[in-house]
C-alpha cells in the first residue's frame, strides 16, 4: 500500500484536529531519516511520527512507539530542538491531494520575537525528505536529507537556501465535481484503466485505482477504450460516490489481514475488494498505519541492516572454500612424498653402486614381491650420500607441509562451518535485538569490526528467545535462532533426559525436545527432526539426516567457538523439511 495523497489527506484532517494548539514537549531522532515529536496541551499527549524512509515514508500519530535513540544527537535533531522544540503546532494542511505536508508551529527565537516555522513532511518514495523552513523568508533552516545540485538539478535542498516545492504533477482534482462528459474526456486512454485512473487524478494509487473499478464490476486490466457506455457509467458512479465520501471528510479505515493473521494492505476508505479476508474498520486513520507500519518498517530496516552482514560473512565464506580448495589441491601434489623416501632408502642400500657423477641408477625394488627393476634419478654434481640426503630432505619437506596444510584445512573447515551457522542464523533473526546478539558475537571473534560509537553503547543484554513448537503429541519442542541461543538452550535450557538434535555435519540449528519423566514419542522425535531440517542449510533438500541423543551426551569442548559441540552414542534419522509442519507446529509469538 503506497501512502497516498487520499490517505495523507485523511491524515492531516485527524492531525488537525487533534494537535492543533498542541506544545512540541520533546523531539527525538532514532533513525536518520525519522523524527519523533511529543505534543502535549489540554490534558492530552500525542507522539507524532515523521519518516522520510525511502520504503515506508509516512506520517501519523504513533503511541506505542518505542526505539533507542543514540547517544550523540545527530544535527538535524539539534537543529529541530532549537527552533521548534517548545512551539505550538498552528495548523497541519495539504495542498490538494499532494503528498506533501505542511506543520505551521508557532515559536519564538533568541530575541523573544514570534517566529512562524514550518516543517514540510515530503512523501516521495526514496526522495522522501523532511525540512524545516522560516516560513516568512522561506529559507531553509535543514532537512533530514541534504541534497545538494550534484544530486539534485532541479533544486537544492541545503541550509539558508530558499526552499522551492517539489515538481507539481499535471493531474485532475479527483473531488471537483466531475461529471460524466469529462470524466470520459479524461479517462479515454489506451491503457488499463486503473492505470488511467491513478495516472490522471492527483492522490489516487493504483489500489485505490483497483478498489474502483472492482465497485465497478470492471476488470482492472481492460483498457479504458474498450469500456460499454455502461461501464463507464458504472465507473464514474463508483469514482463520485468514493470522492464524495472523501470531500465530506468521511473516512472508512480499514486494515486486512490474511488467514495467518499477517497484515496485507489499508486504506483510508473500506476496500471491498479484499472479499474473503479479514478486514477491520477503525475511527482513527493513525490507529490504522501504526497496526500497518509497525511491522513492515521493522522487517524493512531489519533487511537494511543484516544486508552488510550478510555481504561481509558471504565474503570471509569465500575466502575460507577458495582456501580450502587450494590447499586441498596442494595436499594432492604430495602424494608422491612416498616416492622420495623409497628412492632414498634404495640408495642407501645400493651406495657402494653409485658413484658421483652418474646421471641415474637402475636397482631391485625389494619393496614390490616382485623385485622389478626400477630407475632412480640422480644428481650427477653430488656424492652418493648428498644424493641420497637431498631426497630424505625432500619427503621430510613435503611430510611437513602435508602435515601443516591438514592442520589447516581442518581448522578452515572448522571455521567455514561455523560461518555457514552464523549467516544461517541470520535468516532466523525476527528483530533487531536478534541480529545485535549476532553482530555482537561477530565482533567477539574479530569477524566485524567494532565501530566507536558501538563501543559507547550500553552493553547489549541477549534475550533467551528460542522458537517454540508442540509436537501432536504434545511435547515442547524448542530450537535456538543463533549461536548463543543454542549454547544456551543446550547446556544451560535443557535438562540431562531432555533429546538434543542437530543436522549431521550441515550447518543448522540446535534443537530440544523437553522430556516427559524421561520419556519422549517417537513421532516427537520425528517432527522435531523436520522442524531442525528446515532451519538448517539442508532446509531445501530431501532425506536429510538428523542426529539425535540425550542430552547428557552432548559437550562443549574448551575453547570451542558459539555453537560448536561434540557428542556420542546418537541416533540418526533421515527426514525432508516440511514447511506446513513447522508452521502448523510453531508458537505464534
Amino acid at each position: 500500500m503506497a501512502f497516498d495523497g487520499l490517505t495523507i489527506n485523511s491524515i492531516v484532517q485527524e492531525l488537525q484536529q487533534k494537535i492543533t494548539s498542541l506544545k512540541i514537549d520533546k523531539i527525538s531522532q532514532a533513525e536518520k531519516d525519522e523524527i519523533l515529536l511529543s505534543l502535549r496541551g489540554n490534558s492530552k499527549t500525542y507522539k507524532l511520527l515523521i519518516s522520510a524512509s525511502p520504503s515506508f515514508p509516512r506520517i501519523y500519530l504513533a503511541p506505542s512507539y518505542k526505539k533507542e535513540n543514540p547517544l550523540k544527537a545527530p544535527n538535524f535533531l539539534m537543529i529541530l530542538r532549537k527552533y521548534i522544540q517548545g512551539g505550538r503546532i498552528l495548523s497541519v494542511s495539504q495542498d490538494s491531494f499532494d503528498r506533501v505536508i505542511y506543520i505551521d508551529i508557532d515559536t519564538f527565537d533568541e530575541l523573544k520575537e514570534q517566529k512562524v516555522r514550518r516543517l514540510i513532511i515530503e512523501i516521495m518514495g526514496r526522495h522522501s525528505n523532511i525540512i524545516l523552513i522560516d516560513k516568512q523568508s522561506n529559507k531553509i533552516l535543514d532537512a533530514a536529507k541534504r541534497i545538494p545540485i550534484s544530486v539534485s538539478s532541479f533544486r537544492e535542498v541545503l541550509p539558508a537556501i530558499t526552499y522551492k516545492s517539489p515538481p507539481e504533477q499535471e493531474k485532475s482534482n479527483p473531488t471537483d465535481n466531475i461529471n460524466l462528459e469529462d470524466f470520459i474526456k479524461l479517462t479515454y486512454q489506451k491503457m488499463p484503466i486503473y492505470k488511467v485512473l491513478y495516472s490522471k487524478f492527483s492522490g489516487l494509487s493504483p489500489l485505490i485505482a483497483k478498489e474502483i473499478c472492482y465497485r465497478s464490476n470492471i476488470d482492472i486490466s481492460t483498457s479504458a477504450t474498450e469500456l460499454s457506455p455502461i461501464e463507464v457509467e458504472r465507473l464514474h458512479n463508483s469514482f463520485s460516490r468514493i470522492m464524495s465520501t472523501i470531500k465530506s471528510g468521511n473516512f472508512e479505515p480499514c486494515i486486512v489481514f490474511d488467514k495467518l493473521g499477517f497484515t496485507v494492505d489499508f486504506s483510508c476508505i473500506y476496500l471491498s475488494m479484499y472479499d474473503g479476508f479479514e478486514i477491520k474498520k477503525e475511527d482513527s486513520i493513525s490507529f490504522i498505519c501504526e497496526q500497518y507500519y509497525n511491522t513492515r518498517d521493522s522487517k524493512d530496516r531489519l533487511n537494511q541492516k543484516s544486508h552488510d552482514i550478510r555481504k561481509i560473512l558471504k565474503s570471509k565464506i569465500s575466502t575460507l572454500e577458495n582456501k580450502i580448495q587450494k590447499q586441498s589441491q596442494e595436499i594432492n601434489e604430495t602424494i608422491c612424498l612416498e616416492d622420495y623416501k623409497k628412492d632414498a632408502d634404495l640408495l642407501t642400500a645400493y651406495i657402494y653402486m653409485i658413484k658421483k657423477g652418474m646421471k641415474n641408477i637402475e636397482v631391485d625394488d625389494f619393496y614390490d614381491e616382485n623385485t622389478p627393476k626400477t630407475t632412480i634419478s640422480l644428481d650427477e654434481n653430488l656424492t652418493p650420500s648428498e644424493n641420497i640426503q637431498k631426497l630424505y630432505k625432500k619427503y621430510n619437506k613435503m611430510k611437513s607441509r602435508k602435515k601443516e596444510l591438514s592442520t589447516q584445512i581442518s581448522q578452515a573447515k572448522e571455521e567455514l562451518d561455523y560461518l555457514y551457522n552464523l549467516e544461517l542464523s541470520i535468516e532466523n533473526i525476527s528483530n533487531i535485538s536478534d541480529l545485535e546478539d549476532i553482530i555482537i558475537e561477530m565482533q567477539a571473534q574479530g569477524i566485524v569490526r567494532q565501530n566507536k560509537s558501538d563501543a559507547k553503547k550500553k552493553k547489549h543484554k541477549s534475550e533467551f528467545n528460542p522458537m517454540k513448537f508442540i509436537s501432536d503429541d504434545e511435547f515442547e519442542i524448542y530450537v535456538g535462532r543463533n549461536n548463543n541461543q543454542n549454547d544456551y538452550l543446550t547446556l544451560k535450557f535443557a535438562k540431562s533426559d531432555d533429546m538434543w538434535l542437530h543436522t549431521k555435519n550441515i550447518a543448522g540449528s540446535h534443537g530440544i525436545i523437553k522430556s516427559k519423566n524421561g520419556l519422549i514419542s517417537e513421532n516427537s522425535i520425528k517432527q522435531a527432526a523436520i522442524i531442525c531440517a528446515f532451519y538448517s542449510k539442508a532446509k531445501f533438500s530431501q532425506s536429510v539426516p538428523i542426529d539425535y541423543t540425550l542430552k547428557k551426551n552432548v559437550k562443549k569442548p574448551n575453547g570451542a567457538k558459539p555453537g560448536m559441540v561434540i557428542y556420542e552414542t546418537n541416533s540418526t534419522v533421515y527426514v525432508t523439511p516440511d514447511e506446513e509442519l513447522v508452521e502448523r507446529l510453531r508458537i505464534k509469538e
